[in-house]
């Protein structure tokens, strides 16, 4: 939509209602502003003109050089374009579904030079190599958790994902911006039951370690910690940050299941879901400074 006189897109600083239908516009929506209403509506009236507020006008006189408005009237505290583009949240997974396509494109393409005949055949029958299709479940899960996020934002939880830690090939899931801190979450689609195992102890240096079924994914809860000290870096010690492993279609128990090692917590999609709209200190504003702090300091990947 081209920006005119009278209205044009942008990004919502704050939470707003469309003049239209009443829908509750949250910071962040893109909205069309209407410049001489003030006010503003949600994109699925995006064609919808803007409706009078006072009588026409009389056509002034022509005048040579016609003096500027000496009280224009301000508009609202809405985000520019420009700004919108440090709190675009980005896109659950998109990453990791970028590099599987690469992948089984590539593949896709030497099967075909070295076998242009049988191509069709070969890659229907054959299996793609397990380290592509790892790109994909891991695309599918964040996917999946991005999905449920989503629908959890509001003026107290702003979500961002996707996020690429600068001087690193590594990226963030997920990153929850809530009343109560903010949320590093990595989100894993893997089989088997998620279990803390202690080893050690009394005699011996306490030890633990993550379990999924009998394969040890230690590594996950180091990997966790250092996105947390990312977070840490950008916002501070002053606001808290916790780590999260979130376990999409694991073999959860009907009783019980979640647990914390080295102040990362171990859950699912429904049991995080509570924490992340649970009351807490900061205010709205507060959580859309740092929403746009941390989306600035952390780019899309």
């Amino acid at each position: 939509m081209d920006e005119g006189a009278d209205e044009k897109v942008m990004r919502l600083r704050y939470a707003g209602t469309c003049r239209r239908c009443g829908a509750h516009l949250p910071p962040g929506a893109r909205a069309v502003y209407e410049r001489r209403t003030t006010s503003v509506r949600c994109l699925s009236h995006l064609d919808d003109e803007v409706e009078s507020v006072a009588p026409p006008r009389a056509a002034p006189e022509p005048q040579p050089e016609p003096d500027p408005d000496p009280d224009p009237e301000p508009e609202p505290q809405f985000e520019t374009r420009s700004e919108s583009l440090a709190v675009e949240s980005g896109t659950a997974g998109a990453s990791a579904r970028r590099e599987y396509e690469r992948r089984r494109a590539k593949a896709e393409a030497r099967v075909r030079s070295e076998h242009p005949r049988l191509a069709g055949l070969i890659l229907a029958l054959g299996d793609e190599r397990q380290s592509t299709k790892a790109w994909d479940t891991g695309a599918v899960g964040e996917e999946r958790l991005g999905r449920g996020l989503d629908r959890l934002g509001s003026d107290t939880v702003n979500l961002l994902h996707d996020r690429r830690i600068p001087g690193s090939t590594a990226n963030i899931d997920h990153l929850a911006v809530t009343a109560s801190g903010i949320w590093v979450v990595d989100a894993k689609k893997y089989k088997g039951r998620p279990q803390l195992k202690v080893e050690g102890g009394i005699l011996r240096p306490r030890v633990e370690r993550l379990l999924v079924g009998r394969r040890d994914c230690t590594k996950l809860v180091d990997g966790v910690l250092k996105q947390v000290q990312v977070v840490r870096g950008v916002v501070g010690d002053e606001v808290p940050v916790r780590g999260v492993l979130c376990f999409v279609e694991a073999d959860w128990p009907l009783i019980g299941g979640s647990f914390t090692t080295r102040d990362v917590q171990v859950v699912w999609p429904k049991k995080l879901y509570p924490q992340l709209q649970a009351s807490g200190a900061l205010t709205p504003e507060s959580v859309a400074d740092l929403h746009r702090q941390l989306a600035r300091a952390l780019p899309r990947a």
